[in-house]
């Protein structure tokens, strides 16, 4: 009989990982099981919730594609030059857009400072380091916007040292146009609350010689409006990347002129002593938001929209049959362009507003997110829903409310 030690020597000399001792299985060692993956929301304590509302920034904006993860995390594996990643990418996005030059920045917020920085200070590297302190330099001073457009997010431009000279009128414009002009800011999505139109902002531009900026932040769809205001002759177009296009949150496109852009980035990492020092966007965020852009320039946008219309249209129907709702679809014209659905209700008969309709949505599970809030409705949009969500939105709705009849 074969001692214990005799018998593992032979059987070692056996190629076949499979042979058999008394007919079973020899035993090998198991591959290393891979760790699970962390759920950190779980772990954090951290709510997560189904978004009916749309691309807001305090609800963390859209949820990026597969194929911007991918390029994200391939970019984390590699190093290469800040500069040479947003040549090459910037070239690329450039010819997307029908823009002389564009580069990558950290939000659109961060596109309209670096934008109007480049402006002030063209190439020359003293007056650079000079911003936001215009005094006694010889930099212009001021940005001109209508009235209807001086909203907050305007600081980006007093950011750089401007003031702003609020017009209404293309006659005001002519008046307030002097040697301290330094820009001529429009906002696409107020666009129908000023007196003057792109067209005419543009020429106005051009006639003086002035620069013209447009902040399209939340305005695709449609995909059009990515090169539309670059063909109309703005000089520089800002953009944010995680809303429509669901590139990085913090990312977002500053297009135009050549000369603009070269300057502007010379307010931009990997630089120092300037004002967008803090305005980083790394290769990562870079790579995604050229393949987010890409992705979505290449959509079958028709297909999108019908898509947003069945789940819309399926929310409706479910919601409708509750008595006492009434529902209408509407488009935004100008900005966060898609099927948006408002609820409303004659509170005679649903004893509930529309803030306790909210409260109760985002306590339920799964957590939901509407919008609007008023005294007696709701908003609804599906367009950052993730497939079948939908169902799950309008059954909780209609439950609320059904619970709500007198």
């Amino acid at each position: 009989m074969l001692s214990r030690r005799k018998l593992i020597k032979r059987l070692s000399s056996v190629p076949l990982l499979g042979g058999l001792v008394g007919g079973l299985p020899l035993e090998v060692d198991a591959a290393p099981l891979a760790a699970p993956k962390r759920d950190l929301f779980k772990e954090l304590g951290i709510r997560t919730f189904i978004n009916a509302a749309g691309t807001l920034t305090y609800m963390t904006g859209s949820l990026m594609h597969d194929e911007v993860l991918d390029a994200i995390n391939g970019g984390a594996k590699e190093f290469c030059l800040l500069d040479e990643i947003q040549d090459k990418v910037g070239e690329k996005i450039a010819q997307l857009v029908h823009s002389e030059a564009a580069v990558v920045t950290s939000g659109a917020f961060a596109g309209m400072t670096l934008g109007l920085a480049g402006i002030l200070t063209g190439m020359d590297q003293k007056k650079v380091e000079k911003l936001p302190h215009l005094d006694g330099t010889g930099m212009k001073t001021e940005v001109i916007c209508q009235k209807a457009h001086d909203i907050v997010y305007n600081h980006a431009l007093t950011n750089t040292g401007c003031k702003i000279i609020v017009v209404e009128t293309a006659e005001d414009v002519e008046k307030a146009i002097n040697e301290k002009t330094a820009l001529m800011h429009f906002l696409h999505i107020e666009a129908d609350k000023g007196k003057i139109m792109h067209e005419e902002w543009v020429a106005l531009g051009k006639k003086h010689n002035i620069p013209t900026s447009i902040d399209i932040a939340a305005d695709v769809p449609p995909v059009e409006n990515l090169w539309r205001f670059n063909d109309m002759g703005f000089s520089f177009v800002v953009i944010s990347g995680g809303k429509a296009m669901r590139g990085p949150q913090s990312a977002g496109l500053l297009m135009g002129k050549k000369d603009i852009i070269s300057a502007a980035r010379l307010h931009m990492p990997p630089r120092g002593f300037n004002i967008g020092r803090g305005m980083k966007v790394n290769k990562e965020e870079i790579l995604g938001m050229y393949v987010a852009l890409e992705k979505f320039i290449n959509e079958d946008h028709d297909k999108v929209w019908k898509i947003w219309e069945e789940g819309t249209s399926h929310i409706e129907n479910t919601v409708k049959t509750v008595v006492g709702v009434q529902t209408e679809v509407h488009v935004p014209p100008l900005g966060n362009h898609t099927p948006t659905l408002r609820i409303s209700w004659d509170p005679a008969k649903l004893r509930i507003t529309g803030k306790e309709l909210q409260e109760s949505l985002r306590k339920g599970d799964p957590s939901i997110e509407v919008g609007g809030g008023g005294p007696s409705n709701i908003g609804v949009t599906v367009w950052m829903m993730k497939p079948g969500q939908e169902k799950i939105v309008a059954k909780r709705i209609k439950e609320e409310l059904s619970k709500a009849a007198v």
